[in-house]
């Protein structure tokens, strides 16, 4: 693949950490205007090369980072309709303030091949045994230029405080639905399989329905699609499930459908970005209908990104250190059984990288946090391609860098390799942790989001540049 390097332009800095970077024409106004949504609950936007609020919501977020300042709660997806310029609906996902509970599990979670119990676990007393909840709000412009909620479409009973999704919200141009994904509840190597189950809510990528208006206001708290109002559960269809924890989907317009781009962030070894066209979207109804009659739902054209059996193309694996060799570790199938039932059904990574990898072109990467399709000509060597970042390489230390990388669809469907996007910005002697990327309504532009601190509560330490030749 070519070797690109790419100029960072600084837009706006000294902002808390985004996880939203995208754009949008606001009602009244003329120019697509970028917005920065950040985690502890701030959206800008820039007009004029200067920053505006658009919204504060940060009294409705729950207290972030209060056991060592990592978090992964917070407000994690803005998304505008379609027709915002004329409706001036737009919508969240947060993590709501006053909801906070003990955790599904006493303690941390680790499969045991060699004992069942830690294979079958079940999620017990889900009322008072959850973490927090999440909210999806529809929020409108009112005639005076002030956002005002209209009105809540899920409240989510998260059994953990990560794996929440980033990036959350997005709007199909090929459906006009609104796409949640909404992680597997968090933990590690997801202990109640929830991201495999029909009837749970975590783990898939959901399309909703928001031209219709269900009139509840404020629906229940729920963790399955059944606990939901018959009205709301015609408005949902499950898109993929398998799902560990998505940044956001990217839609790549190819002739007259579209390429469908989701990363999933692995576990302990490998990072997986996956696309696919077709799918067919299984409604609600049905899957509780047949889980109503213990039948199993149509899997034809339904997407299964493999987890909590696969980690991108390897099986789920525990690794624990060699005793006699430091430099070596082992690596045990977490869960076999269900690694071969997924086999053959799941969709197979475009691309994936590792969390070691000794190749001299390559890095060893922690988490995936952006991938974004990119149609502009400014760069010619990534049109047409899907950028994605890390948050830190792996050998970066003491200060932190992130990674910008590419890769590209093959003619045959294949999977492909992918390259690093050198980058020529001096950071200096702060840590420069890439949370984010974001792109503009044609896809013609990438923004990238850095944050000097792992810790959400460490404030005021971003920057949103622009990604340019």
């Amino acid at each position: 693949m070519i070797k690109v390097k790419v100029g960072l332009r600084p837009i706006a800095s000294k902002i808390n950490l985004p996880t939203v970077l995208k754009t949008a024409i606001l009602p009244g106004d003329s120019k697509e205007r970028l917005f920065i949504a950040t985690q502890v609950g701030e959206i800008f936007y820039i007009r004029n090369s200067s920053i505006r609020t658009f919204l504060d919501i940060r009294p409705r977020i729950l207290k972030l980072g209060a056991s060592g300042g990592y978090d992964e709660r917070g407000l994690l997806g803005l998304a505008f309709h379609p027709e915002f310029y004329y409706n001036g609906l737009f919508y969240l996902h947060y993590s709501a303030a006053g909801a906070q509970g003990p955790g599904a599990l006493s303690e941390s979670f680790n499969p045991e091949p060699c004992d069942p119990k830690t294979l079958n676990l079940r999620w017990m007393n889900r009322e008072t045994q959850y973490d927090h909840i999440d909210t999806i709000e529809e929020w409108i412009i009112q005639s005076n230029g002030w956002p005002q909620k209209r009105r809540t479409l899920l409240n989510l009973r998260r059994p953990f405080s990560n794996h929440n999704g980033v990036n959350s919200l997005n709007f199909s141009p090929e459906t006009g639905k609104l796409v949640l994904t909404t992680g597997d509840g968090g933990s590690g190597y997801d202990p109640f399989n929830l991201s495999q189950d029909d009837l749970e809510i975590a783990g898939k990528i959901i399309e909703i329905d928001v031209d219709k208006n269900t009139y509840i206001m404020n629906p229940p708290i729920v963790t399955r699609f059944n606990e939901l109002p018959a009205a709301i559960q015609e408005a949902l269809t499950v898109m993929a499930k398998g799902v560990r924890n998505i940044p956001g989907i990217s839609f790549q317009r190819f002739y007259n459908q579209y390429i469908k781009y989701a990363g999933n962030v692995g576990q302990d070894l490998v990072e997986s970005i996956y696309s696919f066209v077709d799918y067919k979207p299984r409604p609600v109804t049905q899957l509780i209908q047949a889980s109503l009659i213990n039948s199993e739902p149509d899997k034809e054209g339904f997407i299964n990104f493999g987890w909590r059996g696969w980690e991108g193309d390897f099986p789920a694996s525990i690794i624990r250190d060699c005793t006699n060799n430091q430099n070596l570790d082992e690596k045990t199938m977490a869960f076999y059984n269900e690694a071969a039932v997924l086999s053959a059904s799941r969709l197979q990574p475009l691309t994936s990288y590792f969390h070691k990898d000794p190749r001299p072109d390559k890095f060893g990467g922690t988490a995936l946090t952006g991938v974004q399709a990119y149609m502009g000509k400014r760069i010619p060597a990534l049109t047409g391609s899907v950028v994605f970042t890390d948050l830190a390489r792996k050998e970066s230390q003491p200060q932190v860098r992130g990674a910008l990388a590419y890769t590209i669809i093959r003619p045959n469907g294949k999977q492909n390799d992918f390259s690093v996007i050198q980058t020529d910005y001096d950071f200096g002697s702060q840590s420069a942790y890439y949370v984010n990327l974001g792109t503009n309504l044609k896809q013609t532009r990438l923004y990238l989001g850095v944050y000097g601190s792992m810790k959400v509560t460490d404030l005021h330490q971003g920057t949103v540049f622009e990604i340019v030749p």
